[in-house]
C-alpha cells in the first residue's frame, strides 16, 4: 500500500509543472469568451471584430519595428564584443507579444500590447534571470567578449597572462654547430 501512495505522490509531483499551463489553457478562452459577448453587447459584433483585426495589424507593425530595433542592438552588442542575452530575452517577449496579439481576443491583445513597452520588458528580464539563478545550479563564466580579448560585462573575470622577451643565450660556437647544439633557423 505504501508503494501505492509513493508511486501517487510521484506522479502529482510531476504534474505540479503541467497543471498552470492546463489552467491557462482552458481559462483563457473562457476569459477571452466572457469579454468578447461583454464587448460584442457594448459596440456591436462588426465593430467588435474590426478592432481584433486592428489589434493584429497594429500588432504586426510593432513586432516589426521592435523586433528590427532589437536585431541591430544585438548586432551592436555583438561587434563590441559584448554578450547579447537581454536582446534575446527581448526578442523571445516580442515573439510571444506577437503570437499574443495575432491571437484573436481582448485579454490576450492586452498582453501582447504591455510586452511591447521596454521598461516592463527589462523588469521582466531581471524578475525572470533573478528566478533562474535561485532555483537553478547555472555558473556562467566567461573570459572576456568576443573578438578583441577585452574585458567585459559587470564583473570581468582576471585571467593571468604572461607577456615575455627572448633572447638567444647560445654562444658563439654552439650557434655554429650543425649538429643542432644551437638556435638556429628561420619561422616563415
Amino acid at each position: 500500500m505504501t508503494q501505492i501512495k509513493q508511486w501517487v505522490r510521484e506522479c502529482l509531483a510531476q504534474l505540479s509543472g503541467i497543471v498552470p499551463i492546463i489552467f491557462l489553457i482552458i481559462a483563457v478562452p473562457i476569459v477571452e469568451i466572457g469579454v468578447f459577448i461583454k464587448v460584442g453587447g457594448m459596440i456591436g459584433l462588426w465593430p467588435t471584430i474590426a478592432v481584433i483585426f486592428v489589434t493584429a495589424v497594429i500588432g504586426a507593425g510593432l513586432l516589426r519595428a521592435q523586433g528590427l530595433a532589437v536585431i541591430y542592438q544585438a548586432q551592436v552588442a555583438m561587434a563590441q564584443g559584448k554578450m547579447f542575452l537581454a536582446q534575446v530575452f527581448d526578442g523571445l517577449l516580442l515573439l510571444f507579444a506577437g503570437a499574443m496579439l495575432l491571437t484573436p481576443g481582448f485579454v490576450t491583445d492586452g498582453v501582447g500590447f504591455l510586452l511591447f513597452i521596454p521598461p516592463l520588458r527589462n523588469v521582466l528580464r531581471r524578475s525572470i534571470a533573478a528566478l533562474i539563478i535561485r532555483y537553478s545550479n547555472i555558473h556562467i563564466r566567461s573570459a572576456g567578449g568576443f573578438g578583441d580579448g577585452s574585458e567585459s560585462g559587470p564583473n570581468p573575470v582576471n585571467i593571468s597572462v604572461i607577456d615575455g622577451d627572448f633572447e638567444d643565450v647560445t654562444d658563439d660556437q654552439d650557434a655554429g654547430n650543425k649538429d643542432g647544439g644551437g638556435v638556429e633557423g628561420r619561422i616563415e
